[in-house]
């Protein structure tokens, strides 16, 4: 039967017979098809060895994107695992990134330099050698069988949890596992990657996102680092660092407690930092920063909360409130909107405000419509004497909003979803995919917009946040890990319509897919239980601080 494959700027194929992505790519003349790492059909991610035998459209994905470099890090993280399973013997645990870099330890003791070599010498000879990773959808009981015998006992316990049936599962030299979008089919085309040791673990750097040709320089901080491992512990110990432990305590009624006890730690850690503040009385003004949807407006209360408790008055300045009108926004290289650049808010203005307040003056604050896109009418406000000023947004750590106040004046934290519960030990839902569930809840339910709009918008958030946030995340005196390892469960319960709401046409279908299938495998955990204080409350509605 005819069929049809269409493209987005290119002329479209017709074919009589099946063919794959990667033989339709032969026939084009796509002009970065060195780049190509993957493709969508329909809409939908999948590897170049995917068959088409129907009508359909057709766009390839190149590893220059921020798609495209997610697909080359997970195929690389693939050949990690497989090559450490077979020519070490030892199975590796993803843990946390880090400039696009991942850290794995490894449950079979610290990661040697002699594997480290070893392990590096196999994944380039499997480049090389040009080493298929092959997509095959097998039966739930062979799929477990496969991870049990593996000794990967949580994906087991993971796929009896989600009863998928069948499974989708790639291979790599013999070793299977499951992911939650697609891989680069073939070793050849992911040959730029490296490899560290770093505190017994190992990270994995994949390409620059600035040159993909040229791997991406390895860079640690010690304050970071020391944040990731000591929640990981903390989650180890609770028994609640992989998906299949939280299906585990959901089924035995235990939701209710594992809340509590994840609020608890947030409350004993936004403690810990009012000590700090407390113990530096120079202090005249907070300065809190993280990307969108990093829970800032909330921690930003409860830090004024904590602080009252120690006795120290303080007032919050909204930087959102600051942003220019809508016609004044900067845009990005793509023409939309850029709301995570620094020229999108009102500099001039908060230097004007934050210098009146400390010195005693009265300032009318403005009110930004996030609906209109336009600045109103605001309050009156005026800091009382001794009393601390908080000022929390995206570029709270930036010098340019605070020149006139001296480094011994300040206190700053960066606030982000840093790290959180895995799906399992090679699969873990990203900071990034985090705060876009977030958002995509906030978004349709303050501000009006449509899933499909917050998913169109995404890619130029991530890109404005490495440009405009990141970079000043080591400015910081303190970070706080606003992720709840309760909170994906409860967020799937929101956002799993919105997401399935998105229709089959759409330019970010295929987004919201992939988010889809990275969600099969999180159980449902009702908000009943979660209080009114907590972060989440932000995003799903019923925060007391609203």
């Amino acid at each position: 039967m005819s069929f049809t494959i269409s493209f987005k700027d290119m002329k479209e194929i017709k074919s009589d017979f099946p063919m794959t992505a990667r033989e339709v790519l032969t026939r084009t003349d796509f002009p970065a098809r060195e780049r190509v790492v993957a493709c969508r059909v329909n809409r939908v991610q999948r590897p170049l060895s995917w068959e088409i035998d129907m009508d359909s459209t057709l766009e390839f994905i190149t590893y220059d994107t921020i798609e495209g470099l997610e697909v080359y890090l997970r195929t690389i993280c693939f050949m990690l695992t497989s090559a450490a399973t077979r020519v070490c013997g030892i199975r590796l645990h993803l843990r946390q990134s880090m400039n696009y870099s991942y850290y794995y330890d490894s449950p079979d003791g610290p990661v040697t330099e002699k594997q480290r070599k070893a392990i590096l010498t196999e994944m380039r000879r499997m480049v090389k050698d040009g080493v298929n990773l092959v997509r095959e959808e097998l039966s739930l009981d062979k799929a477990r069988a496969i991870m049990s015998c593996q000794g990967y006992l949580d994906k087991e316990r993971l796929l009896r949890w989600t009863n998928r049936d069948p499974v989708v599962l790639y291979r790599c030299e013999g070793i299977y596992d499951f992911f939650g979008g697609a891989l680069a089919d073939n070793a050849a085309i992911v040959p730029v990657f490296d490899l560290h040791l770093y505190k017994g673990g190992i990270f994995i750097s994949g390409p620059s996102f600035s040159d993909p040709t040229k791997v991406q320089t390895f860079k640690t901080s010690a304050k970071t680092f020391s944040l990731f491992r000591g929640y990981a512990r903390w989650l180890d110990n609770l028994n609640v660092s992989t998906m299949d432990n939280i299906h585990h305590l959901v089924a035995n009624g235990l939701s209710r407690d594992f809340i509590m006890v994840c609020e608890a730690l947030h409350t004993k850690t936004l403690s810990e930092i009012s000590t700090y503040i407390s113990n530096r009385p120079e202090v005249r003004l907070l300065c809190l920063a993280g990307p969108s949807s990093s829970g800032k407006t909330t921690s930003s209360r409860r830090i004024r909360v904590q602080l009252l408790a120690s006795c120290i008055n303080s007032a919050t300045l909204e930087l959102d409130n600051y942003f220019v009108n809508r016609a004044s926004t900067p845009r990005d290289a793509d023409g939309n909107y850029d709301f995570e650049a620094l020229e999108a808010l009102d500099i001039d203005l908060i230097n004007e405000h934050l210098d009146a307040l400390l010195k005693g003056r009265e300032i009318e604050v403005p009110k930004f419509d996030f609906t209109t896109g336009e600045r109103k009418k605001g309050h009156k406000m005026k800091l009382e004497q001794d009393q601390i000023l908080v000022i929390e947004g995206i570029h709270g750590l930036n010098d340019k909003l605070s020149e006139s106040v001296p480094a011994e004046n300040k206190y700053r934290i960066f606030i982000c979803p840093l790290t959180g519960a895995a799906i399992d030990m090679h699969n873990r839902i990203g900071t990034t995919d985090t705060r876009l569930l977030r958002r995509m809840l906030r978004d349709y339910r303050t501000r009006g917009h449509s899933p499909e709009a917050t998913l169109m918008q995404w890619p130029s958030v991530v890109r404005g946040s490495h440009r405009h946030i990141f970079p000043y995340q080591e400015n910081a005196d303190t970070l706080f890990n606003t992720s709840l390892a309760y909170e994906i469960p409860v967020l799937k319960g929101y956002v799993q319509p919105l997401l399935a709401s998105v229709k089959e046409d759409s330019p970010a279908y295929g987004e919201a897919q992939r988010l889809l299938s990275i969600l099969s495998f999180v159980p449902v955990i009702p908000s009943d239980d979660v209080p009114n204080i907590s972060i989440l409350r932000e995003f799903i509605g019923g925060s007391c601080f609203e």
